[in-house]
């Protein structure tokens, strides 16, 4: 299983960024999928996830805030990140839980 997100960088408070995911060697749409993050100095926590039949799950600290979604033909799970706070400030990682990581991406939110 091969996860390489992408769509990381440096926004404003307040601002707005799209986290992609590609999704390779597994059998995508029976999967459920996950976004985490770690900040600098703290546990790697979960974001979101989304089942198979698209059922979405989210902390307290983003719920209304952030949205996942899932292409099944392209493989491809999204997280859109509304109303950044600095304390999103992260690395985010895709995730196909328990066992398969991507590389993270940064996501920097400036004050």
């Amino acid at each position: 299983v091969q996860l390489q997100a992408s769509g990381g960088g440096l926004v404003q408070t307040g601002g707005s960024v799209r986290l992609s995911c590609a999704a390779s060697g597994t059998n995508f749409r029976l999967n459920t999928m996950a976004w985490y993050r770690q900040g600098l100095g703290k546990q790697r926590e979960l974001v979101a996830n989304i089942t198979s039949g698209h059922n979405t799950n989210y902390p307290d600290s983003v719920k209304e805030r952030f949205t996942i979604s899932r292409d099944n033909v392209k493989r491809m799970v999204y997280l859109q990140m509304n109303s950044l706070k600095p304390e999103d400030t992260a690395v985010y990682y895709c995730s196909l839980p328990p066992k398969f990581w991507g590389k993270g991406t940064l996501v920097t939110v400036s004050s």
